[in-house]
């Protein structure tokens, strides 16, 4: 099925691939093709924000776009909110001493506080409040935990509200139609060994593999016969000769860059095999090539969501 017509995408991967900027790439794609569409930071870094090039967001989402909304996680928020809707308590403006009993509780349980940021954002998608939402989640290393939640409090409680709570959880999260992860990595050693390793423990979550999304792709600038050229171009009479016909001025910089560049792209390209082979034929792969750009801003930010645009055509 198509990506965007899932309802609920949790975009993670390895710190500095680019998994915020692609977050808000494909919310922008979403709410542009006429999709009401949230899209939650749950780190709370700014990183969000710097992407659209806009003010601060909080916990009650906010309209940045037209039918795009944003908002930043804030689990103690979400625990007000929750209280307020399940429990009709009011909602506080200090939870006090509640707080301090659900540090506890967060501290001693696992998946505690991680259920409020899935159960959130889950309740979203269940009540139809948006078309979709798209979750700029947490780093490769604790996203399976925050997605294995309610399967872990399922595991702590057999009966009652919250067990209800969770099992309506568990069939929105493990309902591929519905629910899916967005991997992003790069072409690079350890992205796409940290890629492969979190699909691998996805399973353990039942949340489907949506796509992975590779970024930073370097095209191929120069092929063999390229090649030959520089290599007759570094002979000293034809670079002599050469660096005359210039004015004088040595063209080794630019050969040495274009052997550079031949060499990363073959290096990176080795990567992407080992990638694609790992994941297997099965599984979505989107490319985004490099920018060469150092702005990470949201001119960026939509020149991915153009090259994301091209790829989901």
């Amino acid at each position: 099925m198509a990506l965007l017509d899932r309802r609920l995408l949790f975009v993670t991967g390895k710190g500095g691939v680019g998994k915020t900027t692609v977050a808000a790439a494909l919310s922008v794609l979403a709410a542009r093709e006429g999709r009401r569409t949230l899209v939650c930071e749950v780190d709370a870094k700014g990183d969000l924000t710097a992407a659209f090039e806009t003010t601060d967001v909080g916990f009650a989402a906010r309209e940045i776009e037209p039918r795009l909304f944003a908002m930043s996680m804030d689990t103690e928020e979400s625990l007000k909110e929750y209280l307020a809707l399940q429990l009709h308590l009011p909602r506080l403006s200090r939870l006090g001493p509640l707080a301090r009993t659900f540090d506890f509780l967060a501290n001693a349980a696992p998946g505690v506080k991680e259920i409020l940021t899935v159960g959130k954002l889950a309740w979203e998608v269940r009540e139809r409040h948006y078309d979709l939402v798209v979750v700029d989640a947490a780093a490769s290393g604790h996203v399976v935990g925050q997605l294995r939640a309610p399967q872990a409090i399922n595991e702590l409680v057999s009966v009652g509200l919250v067990r209800e709570q969770t099992d309506w959880m568990l069939e929105l999260l493990t309902d591929a139609a519905t629910t899916g992860v967005v991997v992003v990595a790069a072409p690079e050693e350890m992205p796409v060994t940290e890629s492969l390793e979190l699909v691998d423990h996805l399973d353990a979550t039942g949340v489907d593999l949506a796509a992975v999304v590779v970024n930073r792709v370097l095209p191929e600038l120069f092929g063999r016969t390229e090649e030959e050229v520089f290599s007759r171009l570094t002979e000293p009479a034809v670079s002599e000769a050469l660096a005359h016909a210039v004015g004088g001025q040595s063209v080794g910089p630019v050969l040495t860059a274009a052997r550079l560049a031949v060499t990363l792209r073959r290096t990176r390209a080795a990567h992407l095999a080992r990638l694609r082979e790992g994941l297997g034929a099965s599984k979505a792969v989107l490319y985004i090539p490099e920018l060469f750009s150092r702005g990470h801003g949201r001119r960026a930010m939509l020149q991915v969501a153009e090259a994301l645009a091209g790829e989901l055509s």
